[in-house]
């Protein structure tokens, strides 16, 4: 969404200059909030939740995008099950991501587990796993939108088709640190009005969601603009909904290494203050029209 309100001209709209940095994964984005490298992320909810489990609790959520891990599992053929990836190798973007995540849970139906039955593979970005995968470095990859369709179009097939399983989880969140909260609500509260007014584009012009995905992802496609965008709006948060059980599902698959984690609530990590002040104040419904 953030590439969508730059295209829009929604920061300037709201007087914001926010330089959009990516990197390439969870634990990587994590520690970089952290460290005081930024005041703003758009990541999955694993990485603020282990960090509090461990005692650091300087991380918050304040809004959320999706709440279902839509990964999925791709190889080529004849490989169809969980169980013909038995002794290869399984690319996810890092350990600790939300593709790895989404990996174990997936293998662990089928009882299966890294480094027993498979190896774990960390190839960086979604792109870099599309490569190791079409150079035959492994033998499936986890993928998300569009790049599963980018992996179908090269001859691969699924494995494990994700949204089918709807594992619970906070796929994309926004999160700050407790002191740019304090600092700066006025500026993270005009931040979540620009996301507001992006989700609604999102979801009303795809047309225009398309033109800001193509020049960010330098993917020009309509087929696989097409295919990912329709497998991911439907799971997508029209007014930035937080769901508690999504990150309770994170707590109790940390629980599992670390009992810390039964101590731990999603409250203790989330905060509702722009969420309620949008909806309070009628922007919410007048955005939208009507209430969604």
């Amino acid at each position: 969404m953030p590439w969508i309100a730059e295209e829009a001209g929604l920061f300037r709209k709201y007087d914001l200059e926010f330089p959009l940095v990516y990197i390439s994964s969870s634990p990587l984005a994590t520690a970089a909030m952290l460290g005081g490298d930024g005041e703003l992320l758009m990541d999955g909810g694993l990485g603020i939740a282990r960090a509090d489990v461990q005692g650091n609790t300087e991380l918050v959520c304040i809004g959320g995008q999706k709440n279902i891990l839509t990964q999925s599992i791709l190889a080529k053929p004849p490989i169809k099950r969980l169980e013909d990836l038995r002794g290869k190798k399984i690319g996810v973007t890092r350990i600790g991501a939300t593709t790895h995540y989404f990996a174990t849970q997936a293998f662990r139906k089928v009882g299966m587990e890294a480094g027993r039955d498979y190896t774990m593979i960390q190839t960086g970005g979604a792109p870099e796993m599309l490569a190791a995968l079409v150079s035959g470095a492994i033998e499936a990859g986890t993928l998300s939108p569009p790049f599963d369709a980018q992996a179908l179009s090269q001859g691969f097939q699924y494995v494990v088709y994700g949204p089918d399983l709807r594992i619970p989880q906070v796929a994309v969140g926004f999160m700050t640190r407790r002191s740019t909260l304090a600092k700066r609500p006025q500026v993270l509260g005009r931040f979540m009005r620009v996301m507001a007014e992006a989700a609604k584009i999102l979801h009303t012009d795809k047309e225009f969601t398309f033109k800001a995905l193509s020049k960010q992802l330098r993917l020009s496609d309509r087929k696989t603009l097409e295919f990912g965008y329709n497998e991911e709006i439907k799971v997508l948060e029209p007014r930035l909904t937080i769901r508690p059980e999504a990150f309770q599902a994170i707590l109790d698959d940390v629980a599992q290494t670390d009992p810390r984690a039964k101590k731990v609530k999603p409250e203790d990590f989330i905060n509702r203050r722009f969420l309620d002040e949008m909806t309070k104040s009628g922007f919410f419904d007048k955005l939208w029209g009507e209430k969604s």
